[in-house]
């Protein structure tokens, strides 16, 4: 037999005793964890997890452990939170506890910009970000203005193609694309532009790949997966370009800069690091312009073009419901052109909007949050840095409030008298602290995009197409690509 060394053994024991401090430290902290299913050593419960569509497995978890589940990816605990009223309660009763962005390997791990930034620098960007969209248009005639145009733009792009079958991703994509651009950097491109394409497809790539399993397995495993290829290192590299791209337009921007005459949200930032104030060092400096400017433009044209997407492709589908929009413009606006004050006397396409909006279930989990601190929320303590996945999809989806949740079904937003209904449980912008940004934009985008494309085409698939309403895999829930036909009306 061979000898053992008796250090070696003791180097044994210790290491033993130590992961076994280690573990019980950590069972203590969570000690109080919401309930779940019970994790595996190691990967905890990714093998009963759809890592495509994480937010179904959610929901059905969240039949058996009630609507704060405790779950386990890899080594790392997160909460998810299902239906309006758990979701409503982390995000407005306990915003400040809830209101922080987890930090995730696949993500800059620095916390720049504004969607995952946190602290003191998350609140001068917000607020510089929100000022800033509302003194360059957002809400008011002079973006409503911007948005008719491109419409215009949108309408003649969609007759030259003649009534033929084509693909309307990259059009639409560029003619909102355009929208956020013009409050960026003055800009317009034409949607066949080389360098708005190119802009365009990091972003769609990049959304698309942080939803997939090899990227969310990544950020659970992140030493184990960073070895092998794959889209997180795609991602990387998509994310340096975009970068790169907006630090070479703002430095041409700050040779020419008139602060007495600033044009665009990048030069208002750039009037910021001049002011010599203490903020000025802190925080408006050129690493948070680079990320602020890249998540403006992938936020502001991502969902919105998506989101517009999915309402041609419904309206193919549901050729009697598009039908009804199309009553309702000729009567209301007849040949003139759409604006927002013909909203408020057009309640069946604004109920078409909403649905579009509901039915697209565009950003299923959200963006997730982090605890800011410990927390005892609901009778459970999260502690502080714990990842919290509020599944806006569970709300949307919620047959206590949409009596079709999973059908596409306009009357949800209309009354017995067919005028208007909110519901409460509408969030597809998310709630609280962390809310979209843009939200009034985006939906100043869709109403007006919208009603001009329905005012002078009628959507139809081509012959012998299928139209599937399955979503395309993503961090978001794009429509699967297909082809439609804008016939023009007469």
């Amino acid at each position: 037999m061979l000898a053992v060394d008796p250090v070696t053994i003791l180097l044994t024991v210790v290491i033993i005793l130590f992961l076994a401090h280690v573990y019980n430290k950590k069972q203590e902290k969570y000690k109080n964890f919401p309930p779940g299913p019970k994790p595996l050593p190691i990967i905890g419960n990714i093998l009963s997890i759809d890592m495509k569509k994480p937010h179904k497995t959610f929901m059905e978890l969240s039949k058996t452990y009630g609507p704060v589940i405790g779950v386990q990816l890899g080594m790392g605990k997160i909460v998810v939170l299902c239906g309006l009223e758990a979701v409503k309660d982390a995000l407005i009763n306990h915003a400040e506890e809830f209101s922080d962005r987890p930090r995730a390997p696949i993500l800059d791990k620095r916390e720049y910009g504004l969607v995952f930034s946190n602290g003191e620098n998350w609140k001068v960007m917000r607020r510089f970000a929100l000022s800033t969209l509302r003194d360059y248009g957002m809400g008011k005639k002079t973006i409503e203005d911007k948005i008719s145009e491109e419409a215009e733009c949108l309408v003649q792009t969609f007759t030259s193609q003649g009534g033929k079958p084509f693909n309307n991703r990259t059009i639409i994509n560029a003619a909102v694309a355009n929208i956020i651009v013009s409050i960026l950097l003055s800009r317009r491109f034409e949607y066949d532009d080389p360098t708005i394409q190119k802009l365009m497809s990091l972003v769609n790539e990049n959304v698309r790949l942080l939803g997939s399993p090899i990227v969310r397995l990544y950020n659970s495993f992140p030493f184990l997966i960073g070895l092998l290829p794959g889209g997180h290192k795609k991602m990387v590299k998509n994310r340096q370009q975009i970068q790169s791209f907006i630090r070479e337009t703002f430095t041409k921007q700050r040779k020419e800069l008139d602060v007495n005459d600033q044009r665009n949200l990048v030069d208002s930032f750039l009037a910021k690091q001049q002011e010599g104030k203490p903020e000025s060092t802190l925080y408006f400096h050129d690493e948070n312009l680079t990320v602020l400017v890249a998540n403006l433009f992938a936020a502001g044209m991502e969902t919105t073009s998506t989101t517009l997407r999915w309402g041609l492709l419904l309206m193919m589908k549901y050729p009697d419901i598009q039908k009804k929009v199309q009553d309702e413009i000729e009567r209301v606006i007849g040949t003139a052109q759409p604006r927002l004050e013909h909203r408020k006397q057009m309640a069946y396409v604004d109920a078409v909007v909403h649905e579009v909006l509901r039915y697209g279930d565009i950003a299923p989990g959200s963006v997730p949050h982090a605890t800011s601190q410990d927390v005892t929320f609901r009778g459970y303590f999260i502690p502080k840095g714990t990842t919290v996945i509020p599944v806006l999809s569970s709300s949307l989806r919620d047959k206590s409030y949409f009596e079709k949740p999973y059908e596409f079904y306009p009357e949800h937003f209309l009354d017995s008298a067919g005028n208007f209904k909110k519901s409460d449980a509408f969030i597809p912008f998310s709630i609280g602290k962390r809310s979209c940004a843009g939200e009034t934009l985006a939906k100043m985008e869709l109403f007006l995009f919208f009603t001009t494309l329905l005012q002078h085409f009628t959507f139809k698939a081509p012959l012998g197409a299928v139209l599937d309403l399955t979503p395309a895999l993503g961090a978001t829930n794009p429509p699967l690509p297909h082809e439609t036909c804008a016939i023009p009306r007469t």
